[in-house]
């Protein structure tokens, strides 16, 4: 396995700058997730981690070696593309085999054992001479991801591999790969603009942002405590509050937004008359607080199962909680501990 560097990596495509000063350290056998709008820069810093695109400035490093300018073929890498890229004039097995191309089969394997060995990890076991036009959408997933495996790479990188699949099938398949990757211990880069996919399968993760990365932490560490207004936003729901700190006493700042008093855990760093930006998760605005509250005025309510997802209006902001049960009334008292608000 190998550990994963970027030093400032900035990558320019004529006037455009698609990466700008990227640094990311990914650790020995790391599922690490890259995610972000479309345009951000993620499989650009993917493609520069491959090999396909040499950083205008900066290093790629695999474990401390600096690899920037060395070929594709050359890295130790397993790549998994969005659109699977499958041969369809080849069978199951021979676009697993495909990937023995160059390289003998780890551990002393002949080729038709590595192939059997990887349709089963995959759970495809008897598929080897179907069609790649048999298979469904998924079935198509496993197989590219098993040619990636095939040589044994040191590296597997995800770009996108499963947003041209149903939520239902996404949600079964990205379990199937971590999985995998924990069974492998292979150091992994996957790429995905769907923030709950990124939370769910990460070790760890980057969001990324305008060519630059936003936050690097655990999916825990970058929801429960985003480090900026755009990570706040980005990372599931969320609502964000600007106002004008009027007091510090205790540990506690009280913050004057629209002509309302809030108050939060002072995180430091402030002063009366300061600006702040401050955010509190659905999740954390209750029924009954004793502090911060708002009187909220329902907008709509969406019954999703488990919870129901109301969106309403506090002095003319939009503001979004997550419920047990369905609100019966047009308007929701709510409130929040200063404890459940993150200072931006």
């Amino acid at each position: 396995m190998v550990d994963v560097s970027l030093d400032s990596v900035t990558k320019e495509f004529g006037a455009t700058t698609a990466l700008d000063g990227v640094s990311i350290d990914i650790r020995d056998g790391e599922f690490f997730t890259l995610v972000g709008p479309s345009g951000c820069g993620k499989t650009t810093t993917l493609r520069a981690v491959a090999g396909f695109d040499d950083p205008t400035a900066g290093a790629v490093r695999f474990d401390g070696e600096d690899i920037t300018g060395v070929p594709v073929d050359e890295r130790d890498v397993g790549i998994v593309f969005q659109n699977y890229a499958l041969f369809p004039h080849m069978t199951v097995g021979e676009n697993i085999a495909y990937g023995l191309r160059f390289r003998d089969a780890p551990g002393g394997a002949s080729r038709d054992e590595r192939v059997e060995e990887l349709l089963d990890l995959v759970d495809l076991t008897g598929f080897e001479d179907r069609d790649p036009s048999e298979l469904s959408g998924g079935q198509q997933q496993r197989v590219a991801l098993a040619r990636a495996l095939a040589p044994g790479p040191s590296l597997l990188l995800l770009d996108e591999p499963m947003s041209a699949l149903d939520a239902r099938l996404r949600e079964t398949l990205r379990r199937h790969v971590k999985r995998i990757q924990r069974d492998l211990d292979i150091t992994t880069i996957y790429v995905t603009h769907d923030q709950e996919e990124a939370l769910s399968i990460s070790d760890r993760l980057a969001v990324m942002n305008d060519g630059r990365v936003e936050q690097a932490g655990t999916p825990q560490e970058v929801y429960r405590t985003p480090a900026t207004r755009f990570v706040a936003e980005f990372v599931g729901d969320n609502n964000v509050f600007d106002g004008t700190v009027t007091g510090r006493e205790d540990g506690v700042a009280t913050v004057d937004v629209d002509g309302e008093t809030l108050r939060l855990a002072d995180a430091g760093g402030v002063s009366v008359g300061d600006r702040v930006t401050f955010c509190v998760r659905p999740e954390r605005l209750t029924r009954n607080a004793n502090e911060n509250r708002l009187d909220i005025a329902v907008d709509t309510a969406e019954f999703l199962g488990e919870t129901t997802r109301v969106y309403g209006t506090w002095n003319d902001r939009q503001i979004v909680v997550r419920l047990d049960d369905v609100p019966e009334t047009e308007t929701l008292p709510l409130g929040f501990a200063p404890g459940d608000a993150t200072q931006l």
